[in-house]
């Protein structure tokens, strides 16, 4: 593979640690400024919602520039922003310098996704993407677990340096590897593309990925002080245990994907409901120690189980416009993101405390399973059409 496609892995790596990397550093974050935890949370819901609003919009406003251009600009912004998170004086800047690192997310990954299908031939697209994808799951799997580990050790403020540094490195190799595009290109048509909103089916499937991942979020927004204060394990055990749930993920991933090949409705329907079903479990088992830890890398497995079986729903659905279809479902994902820190802030705001969050963040996914039982039958009852959308897909 080009060395090209591991500069674009490096920009990735970096976006998908400080996404999630506040997840480990609530408490420290929530005691330096000052604010409760319910608040610090909100600090992925303003983050998702930037990348829910600002993907489309800045992929319109770049439409007509060079893709180098537009990622290097992109991780410009990436880097500044983490650095005004790492100097911000108090919680309102903190904010608003996440909301500002959250408009590179989308637009990276959905440019980079272009640039990384043309650096290879035909037959290597898929694992050119995969390949870029990789720096997301890897930041899962171990920015994040380093990055609360560092905030422990030396202040949340040096976490947020750190990936600032990332980000500079980043640029550099994006700059430097990533070759420029030959010749002109129009601006992309979003007009007809948007059309795709007024398909029932496909804003069933965004709504199934808005909850499926709005009920996880619910509980993972908040599993630094649910290990600690429910639980009962030392700030220091919440480093590893976060890579326990790095690896459910990638477990769980590769495993929806498998079954989404073989049979993709069983797989919608089965993916959501285990959700559903291993959060009520974790409600079961708060206090011990050694079963969480199981329970919190099974959550990971569970979660990112559902992500092929839902992408492959709503592509299938699209029909013509399975490329704005596909960056709204990461738009979703990130709606389920901030939808899911509110509740669970709001459920601990409202006296249910930290050992109702699986409880209630159970029945977000059993909706969801509820709405894909709905979205089926309707599929059934319009088989043609269906067929045909299908179809044009592919």
């Amino acid at each position: 593979m080009p060395v090209a496609l591991y500069a674009l892995t490096a920009g990735a790596f970096g976006i998908g640690t400080t996404e999630f990397v506040i997840m480990g550093l609530l408490m420290q974050v929530a005691a330096d400024l000052q604010v409760t935890i319910a608040a610090a949370g909100l600090l992925i819901s303003g983050y998702a919602l930037g990348v829910f609003f600002g993907a489309p919009l800045l992929t319109a406003a770049t439409g007509r520039l060079p893709r180098k251009t537009v990622l290097v600009a992109l991780m410009v912004v990436f880097t500044l922003g983490n650095l005004a998170c790492a100097l911000a004086p108090n919680y309102t800047t903190l904010m608003i310098a996440r909301v500002i690192t959250s408009l590179a997310h989308g637009t990276f990954f959905g440019v980079g996704a272009v640039v990384a299908t043309g650096l290879v031939g035909e037959d290597r697209k898929a694992s050119a993407i995969s390949i870029m994808f990789t720096g997301l799951t890897v930041a899962t799997l171990l920015g994040v677990p380093a990055g609360a580990w560092l905030g422990l050790q030396a202040g949340w403020r040096a976490t947020f340096w750190a990936v600032a540094a990332i980000g500079v490195v980043a640029t550099v190799v994006i700059a430097t590897l990533v070759p420029a595009e030959r010749g002109e290109r129009a601006a992309p048509a979003f007009r007809d593309e948007f059309r795709v909103l007024g398909r029932p089916q496909v804003l069933l499937g965004l709504l199934m990925t808005v909850l499926g991942f709005g009920g996880m979020f619910t509980v993972y927004t908040f599993i630094q002080p649910i290990l600690t204060q429910v639980t009962g394990f030392a700030d220091a055990a919440v480093s590893p245990i976060l890579l326990v749930f790095g690896v459910g993920m990638i477990v769980g991933n590769l495993l929806g994907g498998r079954l989404a090949d073989r049979r993709l409705e069983p797989a919608l329907l089965w993916t959501l409901a285990t959700l559903a079903l291993v959060m009520a479990a974790m409600g079961l088992v708060l206090a011990q120690p050694w079963a969480m830890v199981l329970a919190t890398g099974v959550l990971g497995a569970a979660a990112f189980a559902t992500v092929a079986p839902l992408q492959l729903w709503v592509l299938r659905q699209a029909g013509d416009a399975p490329s704005l279809a596909s960056s709204l479902n990461i738009g979703a994902f990130n709606l389920g993101n901030a939808l899911g820190a509110w509740l669970g802030g709001a459920v601990i705001s409202h006296g249910g405390g930290l050992g109702a969050l699986p409880w209630v963040g159970a029945l977000v996914p059993a909706s969801a399973f509820a709405v894909a039982l709905w979205s089926l039958a309707l599929a059934r009852r319009q088989p043609k059409a269906l067929v045909a959308e299908g179809s044009a897909c592919g």
